[in-house]
């Protein structure tokens, strides 16, 4: 029997271990897609205790506490952050085969030295051992960044935003990991909102230019899209239902958006083709500017009205969509792609059985713009466990070129999460590793060296051309 998550954890065969341990293991971070904050970055943020760090705005634990018969309070509530870590300490030893057992313990012996098992029974223990080392100036937010060997990531910034953040640290000579935004322009998309009209105005004092008109929406977008570049911005994202293609004339859209100024009834045709037509202008754009496009999709998102209402949304009541017509999006890149307006585009459904669609789409569009200039993403948020990696790794595989993959993100809130990172290579090596031990692929280090490295590491920095050595 192996022990419990040891040096060998997740690694099955001699060359499993070999790649990890020589090749992949010491390779930097790059995190190019997450969510932390970055006023917390600029500010150089303490906590007081690992329920701070650990719990708050983590969705991915709330979902199995209330799993787990906890209340709320406890949860996103009042309860004291003592209580609340205990309460996640009883619902974690449950949690066999859960990605969270693996990740929390994880980040346990990654920043706490901490080689136990954190349960019911020992969860004092763990608060004691943890908050000391928290009380550390090693435990501040730039510290955590840096220790864990990040050189660079991507947070996510509304169109509006002025940066001033991102701003502060690029100024500071005295924390070298790049932080730069990333433009994620749902709200301006999402125009049957009901504070859609308040954005608006919000985006039009923002841009300096008077939004009464699709054309003067594009130009505001266009305008601060600029900005981001300025502030160093090569990547966009979209949290889309689904890739959509409605499109439509100039005059219905034009028509659509003046009805939503007016607070007018937009019906759901109505609102796919403006949807369509934003999508379309910021594609160009994106090429324009050599920005990377990112397609997140497949999610249900705030399905309990009842405790959106009470606590909002991003607090763990989402779910997988079924519906994500794979030929919308073909004809979505296709649009773009006919008058060479297509950006390098990384595609992310929530749904696991979209990856082999998108493995055969993603083949449509490829040139040599890029080596491997459309990407399927990393298993994203329900499949980022160790089963959906090695599903969405073999399917890449099988309907492309794996050795092209930008690899492994947080998507995270929190700056513990980076062992994330390690959990993913581990079970890149020991899929690569099965298939040399099984004869599939040569015994050829130097090959070998290449892929490991790069999907750790080096094909993101090329393929999102960051400033950053190879």
């Amino acid at each position: 029997m192996k022990a419990f998550m040891d040096k060998d954890f997740l690694l099955k065969t001699d060359v499993a271990k070999e790649l990890y341990h020589t090749f992949a293991k010491d390779m930097p971070v790059l995190d190019y897609h997450c969510h932390v904050s970055p006023r917390e970055i600029a500010e150089d943020r303490r906590f007081d205790n690992i329920t701070q760090v650990w719990l708050g705005g983590d969705h991915y634990k709330w979902r199995q506490m209330r799993s787990n018969g906890v209340e709320e309070r406890y949860i996103t509530g009042d309860a004291p952050d003592r209580e609340k870590f205990q309460k996640w300490a009883e619902t974690l030893e449950k949690a066999i085969g859960n990605p969270l057992f693996h990740w929390s313990h994880l980040e346990l012996q990654r920043y706490f030295d901490y080689h136990g098992v954190l349960n019911g029974d020992t969860a004092e223990e763990v608060w004691q051992l943890c908050n000391n080392k928290l009380a550390d100036s090693s435990m501040s937010v730039r510290n955590l960044i840096k220790n864990s060997g990040v050189t660079l990531l991507c947070t996510t910034d509304d169109p509006s935003d002025d940066l001033r953040w991102h701003k502060i640290i690029a100024e500071d000579k005295d924390f070298d990991v790049q932080v730069l935004p990333a433009w994620r322009p749902d709200k301006a998309m999402n125009i049957n909102k009901p504070d859609y009209t308040d954005y608006i105005g919000k985006l039009s004092e923002v841009s300096e230019v008077r939004i009464n008109s699709f054309k003067s929406l594009c130009e505001a977008l266009a305008k601060r899209m600029d900005y981001f570049s300025e502030m160093g911005c090569v990547a966009a994202d979209h949290g889309l239902d689904y890739v959509m293609y409605e499109p439509e004339d100039d005059k219905a859209i034009e028509d659509i958006f003046i009805k939503a100024l007016s607070k007018e009834t937009i019906s759901g045709l109505e609102e796919l083709k403006f949807k369509t037509a934003v999508m379309l202008f910021l594609g160009k754009e994106y090429k324009k500017r050599g920005w990377v496009m990112q397609l997140h999709y497949g999610c249900k998102r705030d399905n309990n009205t009842k405790m959106y209402d009470r606590i909002g949304p991003d607090t763990g009541f989402d779910c997988i969509s079924s519906y994500t017509p794979a030929a919308q999006t073909a004809d979505f890149l296709n649009a773009l792609d006919k008058d060479d307006n297509l950006p390098k585009t990384i595609l992310y459904s929530l749904n696991p059985s979209d990856d082999g669609a998108i493995g055969s789409i993603i083949g449509c569009f490829q040139n040599s713009d890029a080596c491997g200039k459309i990407q399927q993403g990393s298993a994203w948020w329900f499949n980022d466990n160790k089963a959906g990696m090695e599903h969405q790794m073999i399917s890449l595989a099988n309907l492309g070129l794996l050795g092209n993959f930008v690899g492994m993100l947080t998507d995270s809130r929190s700056f513990l999460s980076y062992p994330r990172h390690e959990y993913f290579r581990r079970i890149m090596c020991n899929i690569i590793g099965e298939w040399v031990e099984n004869g599939e692929y040569p015994y050829d280090l130097k090959n070998l060296e290449n892929i490991v490295k790069g999907i750790s590491y080096n094909n993101a920095v090329k393929y999102f051309g960051f400033n950053l050595q190879v």
